[in-house]
């Protein structure tokens, strides 16, 4: 497989931090050091870029108290659309509100996720991380090789803290998109609509097709996604600013 210069060097480099993790972590961890490794990798990249998740939620909280204005503009352009648009957009720029802004820590997270899948799905960086184990079941390891119980036991555990985490977020955002006064007018916003509480579960999806240790990183961001909503998005009390 012909390697992408940029990619095989994050690879390479993620592959040396995952494996003195790993080798520190062993007399603590013994046979599990590398999965342990994996999930302080994660939780560094969570870190890493948690200052943006800090500015994801103020901008929520911020489109949350618009929400009187967003529904008087609904009323109020309720037949032009165009318009409509126009003046959401014009309020939440005045606010300092983007409505993509929530979607920076996620792309952040992509190219640490692809390094993960690529570092275990072809061994770029480290061959020997391939051979490293997670009670029995290979790290590089898909859903489909080898059914064996170790196999449908590991993968059937993360799959269903996965599943549990994608249930949770989803009812935590269809809440927040009714708090938050999500447009239910206009052009596709019926769609989004239905949509949008859908998305967490697409990790479940993508969990079905990736290595044991892609696997390992989705459950512990996605865990962490959950803390951070439980910590960061908690009900503030009455007169706190938003800004």
């Amino acid at each position: 497989m012909l390697a992408f210069a940029p990619l095989h060097t994050a690879a390479s480099a993620a592959a040396t931090v995952v494996t003195w993790l790993a080798d520190t972590l062993v007399p603590l961890t013994g046979g599990a050091a590398t999965a342990a490794a994996i999930v302080l990798f994660t939780i560094g990249v969570r870190l890493l870029i948690s200052p943006l998740t800090v500015a994801q939620v103020r901008g929520e909280r911020r489109r949350a108290a618009l929400a009187p204005e967003v529904r008087d503009l609904q009323r109020r352009y309720a037949d032009h659309p165009a318009r409509l648009q126009s003046e959401l957009f014009a309020l939440y720029r005045r606010a300092g509100a983007s409505p993509v802004a929530g979607c920076l820590p996620a792309l952040l997270q992509a190219p640490f996720f692809l390094v993960m899948y690529r570092l275990f799905a072809t061994g770029d960086g480290s061959t020997a991380l391939l051979h490293e184990r997670l009670a029995g079941v290979p790290m590089g390891w898909h859903l489909g090789d080898g059914l064996s119980a170790p196999v449908v036991a590991v993968f059937g555990v993360l799959l269903a803290a996965l599943l549990a985490l994608a249930w949770w977020s989803s009812r935590r955002a269809r809440r927040a998109a009714t708090v938050a006064g999500t447009p239910t007018e206009g052009p596709g916003a019926a769609v989004l609509g239905r949509l949008l509480p859908l998305l967490p579960y697409t990790t479940v999806l993508v969990a079905l097709v990736v290595p044991l240790a892609a696997v390992l990183y989705l459950v512990t961001t996605t865990g962490w996604t959950a803390l951070e909503q439980a910590v960061l998005r908690r009900p503030q009390p009455a007169g706190i600013d938003v800004h």
